[in-house]
Formats: C-alpha cells, sequence, structure tokens
C-alpha cells in the first residue's frame, strides 16, 4: 500500500469517529500515525527531503524573507511586480511563474526579499504539482503573505492552510508549552499544572508509544490538544507569521469591504491599481518585528540612512557586532547607546546589553 493510501485510509477513519471523551485514545493515536506518515512523504528515506529541484534554491538575502502563497492566477506576480517593480511574467492565464522569483524592497531601511512561490494546488503536501518544493522555501521564510482572490471563497484559505500545516508550517501560532524530555529509563512520567480538556496520561502514553518513546518527562504547561503534543514530539514545526492578503478589491461594494476589514490578519487590496499598498507594508513591517540599529563613529554624526536590521529576538550588542562581521566581539571593549534602551544618553554597556528600535551605538574597540 503506497504511503498516500495509508494517509487516506488513516484520514478517513478519522473523519469517521466521533469526536467525545471515549474516542480521544484513539484519535491520539491515529494522529501520530498521520504524522510520522507526512513526515515520511516530505522527506523520503535515503533522500534529503526530494531536492529543492531547479529555481527553488533562491540564496537568502537582505534582512527578512517574505514567500507569496497562492493559487494559480489570484495576482501575486502583479503584486510582486508593482511591489518590487520586479518583472515577474504576468498573464491572464494560469501557471505562469513555475520557479520562484526573487524582488528585493526597500522598506524603513531594511532589504526585504520577496518571493512569488509557484500557484500551491490542493495536495501539494502529499507532492503533487511542485507543491513539495514551493511549500520546502515556504518553511524558510520569516513571514508569509496568503494571497487570495476576494471573488473565490475563503474556501481557498482554509485549502492552503490545510497544506501549509501538512508540511509542519503552523501559522500565527505560538509553539505549544509543552515540556518534553526523553530519558533512558523510568517510564513516561506525566505533569500537567492545569486541567486537561483533551490529554490524559494514557493518550500522552499511547502517542508516545507510536514513537517508540517509553522513558520521557512530559509537562503540559497549557491546555493542550493531542495535535500539540505531536507537533512537540515531532520537533521540526516552523512557527510563521502570516497575513491574508485579499486581491481585487477593485470588484466589490464598499459594503463588502466593510466586512472584509473585520477578519483577523487580513489587508484587502488592489494589486493592480496599486491600492492599500501603504496598509500592506505598515503590516508587513509590524509582522516581521525588525529592529532598527544606527551606527555612529567616533566624532561623526550618527548614519540614519542604513541601519543594521535585526530580529526582534536577537538584539543584544552582541548580535550587533556578529551582524557586521564574527570577529568584532573579540575586538570589543565596550559600546556607547544613545536611544529608548538607556536610562541616559550616551550610556556605556557591554556585550549583553538589549538594544531597542532606533537606538544609536558607537562601538569602542579594545
Amino acid at each position: 500500500m503506497s504511503l498516500l493510501a495509508k494517509i487516506a485510509e488513516i484520514e478517513n477513519e478519522m473523519a469517521r469517529t466521533q469526536k467525545n471523551k471515549a474516542t480521544a485514545h484513539h484519535l491520539g493515536l491515529l494522529k501520530a500515525r498521520l504524522a510520522k506518515l507526512r513526515r515520511e512523504l516530505i522527506t523520503p528515506k535515503g533522500g534529503s527531503g526530494g531536492g529543492t529541484g531547479e529555481g527553488f534554491d533562491v540564496a537568502k538575502t537582505g534582512d527578512a524573507r517574505i514567500g507569496f502563497v497562492g493559487f494559480p492566477s489570484v495576482g501575486k506576480s502583479t503584486l510582486l511586480s508593482n511591489l518590487a517593480g520586479v518583472y515577474s511574467e504576468v498573464a491572464a492565464y494560469e501557471f505562469t511563474t513555475l520557479t520562484t522569483v526573487p524582488g528585493v524592497i526597500r522598506y524603513k531601511g531594511a532589504k526585504i526579499q520577496l518571493l512569488d512561490l509557484p500557484g500551491i494546488i490542493e495536495g501539494a503536501k502529499d507532492g503533487k504539482g511542485r507543491g513539495r518544493q514551493v511549500i520546502a522555501v515556504a518553511r524558510t521564510c520569516n513571514l508569509i503573505l496568503i494571497v487570495l482572490d476576494v471573488l473565490k471563497p475563503l474556501g481557498h484559505k482554509k485549502l492552503i492552510e490545510h497544506e501549509l500545516e501538512g508540511f509542519g508550517i503552523r501559522l500565527n501560532k505560538k509553539p505549544p508549552n509543552i515540556g518534553f524530555k526523553k530519558k533512558d529509563k523510568g517510564g513516561i512520567n506525566f505533569t500537567a499544572t492545569c486541567a486537561q480538556s483533551e490529554l490524559d496520561s494514557e493518550t500522552v502514553k499511547s502517542i508516545l508509544s507510536e514513537y517508540k518513546i517509553h522513558n520521557a518527562d512530559i509537562t503540559l504547561r497549557g491546555d493542550s490538544t493531542a495535535d500539540d503534543l505531536i507537533d512537540v514530539v515531532e520537533g521540526n514545526r516552523v512557527y510563521i507569521p502570516c497575513i491574508y492578503v485579499l486581491n481585487k478589491i477593485d470588484q466589490i461594494s464598499i459594503e463588502e469591504l466593510d466586512v472584509i476589514y473585520k477578519i483577523p490578519h487580513c489587508v484587502p487590496i488592489s494589486a493592480h491599481h496599486r491600492w492599500n499598498f501603504d496598509d500592506l507594508l505598515e503590516r508587513i513591517w509590524d509582522y516581521l518585528q525588525l529592529v532598527r540599529i544606527y551606527t555612529k563613529p567616533k566624532g561623526q554624526l550618527p548614519d540614519y540612512t542604513s541601519p543594521v536590521v535585526l530580529p526582534d529576538e536577537k538584539t543584544a550588542v552582541e548580535d550587533f557586532c556578529l551582524k557586521i562581521h564574527k570577529n568584532l566581539i573579540k575586538e570589543l571593549k565596550y559600546a556607547l547607546v544613545w536611544g529608548a534602551s538607556v536610562k541616559h544618553n550616551p550610556q556605556k554597556v557591554g556585550k549583553d546589553h538589549v538594544l531597542e528600535d532606533e537606538d544609536v551605538i558607537q562601538l569602542v574597540k579594545k
């Protein structure tokens, strides 16, 4: 029986099974089996992820990478060429973009790489079309823009989310608050710090035994699901922020537009007329959570034209030095910082000091 047939069989059994307390144990087991089969599908045995394929190994440049994902003919290429001025072949027929087309925009001093990923079709996670390579690139993005046609139902949104989920991409989610540590002996130690609506010690043990794990410490720090536990055990999930870009708003009424604006993580635009691009760029900036640091050479004014851009979770002086050159940290004596992260300007700080957006820094070498 092929992998796809096994997956379909388990999905059918899950669809037939009623969800209640009595079946939670059985469903948890099925979900674990499904996750293992999907992983085999993504990374075939003896292979390294099935190869990226021609045109899909785009080098990462700039301060952040954004992937445009969507069904064919929703206007991704038009959006990319109008945003970046990159000519991506735009036509009124489906499947014009067959390789990833990179473009770069500069926004608020940051260089942001845009990738137009070829139209994802249903079944991409099962290896149909070139979906597997497309989603492999999507996993390396800092932000995903799901481009949807405002006239087609939001069913497209569900289908794309389902494809990305199947490939271990979690959109607009935080990693589950579950402690998981394998051991050599001692069985399964199960602790829950709050009431659980789905997982109990038996279900946890059966999911772990599906992975041949018989000795581990599991701590549930929030109300967790079987899917959460499987994600933690699999350990290969990526958590990426996502904006839903609803294109072609020039074809709907103002009343319909008001309704769309209420959908979370959603920005309505017209790629063709370049409507609402400012709002989209502002939202992209918020979701990327980038921090700009300006440099100040000794005895000179700060350079406000080209900031050093860091991701929100890595903004210590040490991270700043490493971004410029890996040897710089060895030569650092201390830094002088002006801005929101210090109590007085300038303040003398060490390599562990955490910088904030639009701080100014001057490095003093040994």
